[in-house]
């Protein structure tokens, strides 16, 4: 696993130079054009971004948690959906890598390393509340040597032009205790029953990004699934924990770009004898919107280090934290940006809108706040209920 502080250093400032030439000059066409980035794709398959950490025997970076979530904070400055792009292919792979036989590490691990193809994880219903994966009612029934799969899931993030979903269904109904009735299985995106219904749109834009999805009677071999029956909620954790922290990193990248056109808007706009930068609240702005991004940055490289040293148990509450508190600050900074830009911020002449519609969209996936505020409450609580007995 790469450590080392000054490798680390290196790869940082190479993918900041190439975030700041490449990316940012066409990341604004990209996304009014809602087309799939593949020339700045191909660019990170060359930098080898798809095997961020995956392990070098499978062709991978091997980079700890700590420092992929530099690279992703690096990659979201310059373009939000091309980290996304990014963490969709880390989601399949990681599992994988965790969980996968060896000949599943063959088959799918190695060429997603390699950006030969591209994955999604199939969890969310629309039926049923999200933030409580017990009501899942995707069924995976077993057939002799097959599962029978069916299901209707949305917000499977980059379904479109992937070749497998990881799903989460029910596999033991009967079991008790609800936590083990689910299992996590590959379902190749060509098997008969998948269908893409469409693309979400999601608060005023029409992409892609987020697929609705059927499963009708699709038949997958039961050495489809990643681990035991029942591990679903555990290998769900695995894929979570990791994950909040690349959507913070994406949020913070975002963050601070949103702060540094506030700050050039600043500097550069007049009124009242004046630019804005010389009146007081917009200083008042710009320190507080700096102290929150370095707040919220440093909360999450500390929990970065804390999955890196202690596992994803050791870090929930600081995984909690960052999921809700980095949500906040996005919303936050960039707010006080569309304010500095004024009309300016809310047109789709500057990046500001979608930024925003980002910030409103981080408070809810992956967990709402209001979830991660009560597991974190509930762990401080309990410590002080058990020196009360």
């Amino acid at each position: 696993m790469v450590t080392d502080p000054a490798l680390a250093d290196e790869l940082i400032d190479t993918l900041r130079t190439w975030v700041r030439k490449e990316v940012l000059p066409v990341a604004s066409d990209y996304e009014h054009a809602d087309e799939f980035p593949e020339p700045l794709v191909a660019q990170m398959r060359e930098m080898g971004l798809f095997g961020a950490t995956i392990p070098v025997e499978y062709g991978g970076l091997d980079l700890d948690t700590l420092t992929y979530a530099r690279v992703v904070e690096e990659l979201a400055f310059g373009w939000m959906s091309l980290s996304g792009v990014l963490n969709t292919h880390m989601i399949g792979s990681n599992l994988i890598k965790r969980f996968g036989t060896d000949e599943q590490k063959q088959r799918w691990l190695k060429p997603l390393v390699n950006g030969d193809i591209r994955s999604c994880f199939s969890m969310t219903e629309p039926e049923v509340a999200g933030s409580d994966p017990r009501l899942l009612r995707a069924t995976a029934k077993r057939d002799g040597d097959y599962y029978v799969i069916n299901a209707h899931k949305w917000f499977s993030s980059g379904a479109h032009g992937s070749s497998f979903a990881i799903i989460m269904a029910m596999t033991n109904p009967e079991q008790e205790n609800p936590y083990l009735r689910f299992s996590q299985i590959i379902v190749p995106t060509d098997t008969p029953g998948f269908k893409i219904a469409r693309g979400i749109p999601v608060m005023g834009e029409y992409d892609n990004h987020h697929a609705e999805i059927w499963y009708e009677d699709c038949r997958v071999p039961v050495t489809n699934r990643l681990g035991g029956e029942g591990m679903g909620f555990a290998i769900a954790q695995e894929r979570l924990g990791p994950g909040r922290i690349h959507h913070c990193m994406r949020w913070l990248g975002v963050a601070q770009r949103a702060f540094e056109l506030m700050c050039e808007y600043a500097t550069q706009r007049e009124m009242f004898g004046s630019t804005l930068a010389r009146k007081a609240n917009i200083q008042d702005w710009i320190a507080e919107a700096r102290a929150d991004i370095q707040a919220a940055r440093l909360m999450t490289l500390h929990a970065a280090w804390k999955i890196d040293t202690q596992g994803q148990q050791g870090a929930r509450e600081e995984i909690s934290l960052i999921k809700f508190f980095g949500a906040k600050v996005l919303h936050s900074v960039v707010d006080k940006a569309i304010q500095v830009f004024g009309a300016a911020g809310v047109t789709e002449d500057h990046p500001l809108s979608m930024f925003y519609r980002q910030a409103r969209f981080a408070r809810i996936y992956d967990g709402p706040d209001e979830v991660h505020k009560m597991v974190v409450a509930r762990r401080i609580l309990a410590q002080y209920e058990g020196k009360r007995s």
